[in-house]
């Protein structure tokens, strides 16, 4: 008889190993016999306690356990396996000579999952030990493709979370250029008027008052009509203060400009590959967005920007998806420092200032550039910088966070720019964020 052919027909694993425990040399001679006769592994040992060591040690598929044994009898033997996590899924049965009812129910609620009568027969023998086995096997292999499954399902569900994130960073990227190109062409055109004519502007109200004042020296003593209207528009204040209006006209007109180009050059859209940008230029466009956020009001002095730039040369990078990092990134620093704030009054707080700290530099291998953007805001906790870049994690009120900024930004980061972004932070003591990115060629 081919003992292995029975086991594969059987589906059995050709190495099921069962261990055989009995206190009776001559019962486990011919368990042993019959079990390896048929094609199975066997190990036997004739105490509870070595038992539960040599299983430990190496475990077997089945185990076949006489209740009555000195020491450590079967029915404690058994619930000594099934509180052990290593050996709480073998299955065990019972050998006994004694076939009442109780001890079979105190057997199975244990844990054993059959009993054999002894004197028991060879057939009945083998075929209880093949439906447990075969049970066994069935178990492993479906917990197996559960286990697959659920990772493939793991998979699915990660894929399709960073689907979404990367739809809703282009859509909110799409509109966001449409807008601004919209806004660009409806602010440049009369600001470019303004602009331009304010200098011809400049120049004839200059011509008007050099004329005005040859006038008053060759005409000294107008008409008492002249004079009149002279003192009523204060003529000497309006002479003197016409070029500083001039001059704030255009300070305010360039401001707008300059508006205009942050906001063109924050949501410049990404082609399909990466181009070389100063990420400077990314950083105070950003700013400049933010610039109302930061102003001074009532409760609270200006929020302080400190810029700290390293000199390196452009880097190769998807310069619109950049933009977005840094205005997450300082958009909740800001959000912190506001927390921060609550409580404390005008006074206090400008003895000690809301600070965001923008610092670049070269790393010391000079294959990367560091990019940290620090506040003194509330700071996190330890759990909380666990879960920071979680998909959907938020630490925001309903409807004031939705808990994809920072996933984002790390996707953008890692994924699209194999960089990394980490973050350090404590209670009370605010947060800082640093990305690392790679340089492609530095000179």
């Amino acid at each position: 008889m081919n003992y292995k052919s029975s086991l594969q027909i059987l589906n059995l694993p050709e190495d099921s190993l069962i261990l055989v425990v009995d206190d009776t040399t001559t019962n486990l001679e011919i368990v042993f016999n019959i079990l390896t006769n048929f094609g199975f592994k066997v190990a036997t040992e004739n105490d509870g306690a070595r038992a539960i060591k040599q299983a430990e040690n190496r475990l077997p598929d089945l185990i076949l356990l006489d209740v009555m044994m000195p020491g450590l009898d079967g029915f404690e033997t058994c619930q000594r396996l099934k509180e052990n996590l290593a050996t709480c899924d073998i299955p065990v049965i019972f050998m006994t000579a004694n076939s009442d009812t109780d001890s079979k129910v105190k057997g199975l609620n244990i844990g054993a999952v059959d009993y054999i009568t002894k004197p028991f027969h060879e057939e009945e023998l083998l075929a209880r030990i093949k439906t447990h086995l075969q049970l066994r096997n069935l178990t492993k292999t479906l917990e197996k493709r559960v286990a697959e499954r659920t990772a493939a399902l793991s998979r699915v569900l990660k894929d399709l979370q960073e689907s979404q994130l990367q739809l809703v960073q282009t859509e909110k990227m799409s509109a966001l250029g449409q807008l601004v190109a919209g806004v660009a062409h409806e602010i440049n055109n009369p600001v470019g008027f303004i602009h331009g004519n304010l200098g011809h502007a400049s120049v004839y109200f200059q011509d008007m008052i050099n004329l005005i004042d040859l006038y008053q020296q060759h005409y000294p003593n107008p008409v008492p009509e002249i004079q009149e209207e002279i003192a009523a528009i204060d003529l000497k204040y309006m002479l003197s203060d016409l070029p500083n209006l001039i001059s704030s006209m255009k300070e305010g007109v360039q401001r707008i400009r300059n508006i205009s180009t942050s906001l063109r050059t924050f949501s410049r859209a990404d082609s399909d590959r990466k181009v070389y940008c100063n990420i400077h230029d990314g950083i105070d466009s950003t700013i400049m967005i933010l610039k109302h956020r930061l102003k001074a009001s009532e409760d609270r002095p200006e929020i302080q920007i400190i810029r700290d730039y390293d000199n390196f040369p452009d880097l190769e990078c998807f310069i619109g998806q950049l933009n977005q990092v840094f205005m997450n990134l300082l958009a909740n620093a800001i959000d912190a420092l506001e927390e921060s704030n609550i409580g404390r009054t005008y006074i206090e707080i400008e003895a000690n200032p809301n600070q965001i700290l923008i610092q670049t530099t070269l790393a010391e291998n000079n294959n990367h550039i560091l990019i940290r953007i620090k506040d003194n805001g509330v700071g996190m906790s330890a759990d909380v910088q666990q879960k920071i870049f979680e998909y959907l994690f938020t630490t925001k009120p309903v409807g004031q966070g939705t808990g994809l900024g920072l996933s984002i930004a790390r996707q953008i980061v890692v994924e699209k720019h194999e960089g990394t972004l980490e973050v350090n932070s404590a209670l009370g003591k605010g947060s800082e964020f640093i990305i690392k990115l790679p340089i492609t060629s530095l000179y």
